[in-house]
């Protein structure tokens, strides 16, 4: 399951044009998850008798053992006698626009269900009721303009990409404390669209709210956090207080927004930061701090306005230990002056090709 956990985090979770993705995919993660478990659910999942039985495939939909597969097919709804065992629907790329009450009613056995790319502007509060099972739930690149409510208790990945959502009500995810991926970008959320509360009541590992219109970072996110991507927004400035509530983060995300400033002290909080994007912004020094992070390994600053390094910018002066070494500092796209930049300022960098330097174009 941890498995499964990290290579959501690493493959999905940053913003993407839309593909298609194969739910097969999901189904080998199902069946270790349920082998580790210990539930005992008596299916049974012998393919000859699914196969006899083939007649119980919805039309237009292609069946196999506890899998309904829909996607590209112009469906308008949901396909009706979807049989009871299945643990995986995949209607990517139709045209429905409305989930009824009823569309999903006696699936309980229901492990992912993928809406992505329809014309979804309408969930019933109920339609996602009595599903215990469910942990997967995507709907990006539809068309809501809120969060549905009633969201399955257990879900563990919630995607709502690229829809209409601007605002988000307090306790819209509340009671989701399996959650670990909350994907929200290219929405056109701001910061006044998010009610204090909203994230009340849940707690999560990654939360993506890039290509929004924030013009600062939210202070209201679950304080769980380990990784957040703010990237392509209209963030100015980072302040002290930003990050004082997200103690656990890992990699941070500021990538493509306006920051012309990050005031000392905003990231002493972030003591296990191990990545951080800051690269194309409008810095014109190095951000203070960085040397303090003792975990840090990873920083990206290219495409900023940077003119000058100092020696002590990225490790820590005197005795002080940095605890991992840097494997990676980009500065290249800025009009630093490579060869005025001090060899000890990279003194805690694991090699030479650590450091990209130089590549500035006016």
């Amino acid at each position: 399951m941890r498995v499964f956990l990290l290579l959501c985090l690493l493959v999905l979770g940053n913003a993407k044009p839309y593909q298609p993705i194969d739910v097969m995919d999901f189904l080998k993660d199902y069946d270790i998850m349920m082998a580790d478990s210990d539930e005992n659910d008596d299916e049974d999942n012998n393919e000859d008798k699914y196969n006899d039985e083939h007649e119980s495939c919805p039309a237009g939909c292609h069946c196999s053992p506890r899998v309904v597969q829909c996607s590209d097919q112009g469906q308008i709804s949901v396909p009706e006698k979807i049989p009871e065992d299945t643990v995986l629907i995949d209607l990517q790329n139709n045209d429905i626009t409305e989930i009824k009450e009823d569309d999903f009613k006696g699936l309980h056995k229901l492990y992912g269900l993928f809406l992505i790319n329809n014309k979804i502007s309408k969930i019933h509060p109920k339609a996602f009721r009595n599903m215990d099972h469910l942990r997967l739930l995507y709907l990006s690149y539809n068309l809501l303009t809120e969060i549905p409510a009633n969201l399955p208790p257990n879900v563990i990945e919630l995607r709502f990409h690229e829809n209409k959502i601007n605002r988000i009500k307090k306790d819209a995810f509340k009671g989701l404390n399996k959650l670990h991926v909350l994907e929200l970008g290219a929405n056109p959320l701001d910061n006044n669209g998010i009610e204090l509360g909203a994230f009340d009541g849940f707690s999560t590992l990654y939360v993506g709210i890039a290509e929004a219109k924030l013009t600062a970072v939210p202070k209201d996110l679950p304080s769980s956090i380990t990784e957040l991507s703010l990237e392509y927004n209209k963030i100015s400035k980072v302040e002290e207080e930003d990050f004082n509530r997200y103690k656990n983060l890992q990699r941070l995300g500021l990538g493509f927004n306006e920051i012309k400033f990050v005031e000392n002290g905003s990231f002493v909080s972030t003591s296990n930061l191990r990545e951080l994007h800051l690269d194309n912004n409008r810095l014109k020094k190095v951000p203070p701090g960085l040397s303090s992070l003792r975990y840090l390994q990873v920083i990206f600053l290219h495409g900023n306005k940077i003119s000058s390094v100092g020696v002590n910018d990225f490790c820590p002066m005197g005795s002080s230990v940095k605890k991992n070494p840097y494997t990676g500092i980009s500065l290249f796209a800025n009009p630093v002056k490579y060869w005025e930049v001090q060899p000890a300022t990279f003194r805690c960098v694991t090699g030479r090709r650590g450091v990209q330097l130089g590549n500035f174009r006016k």
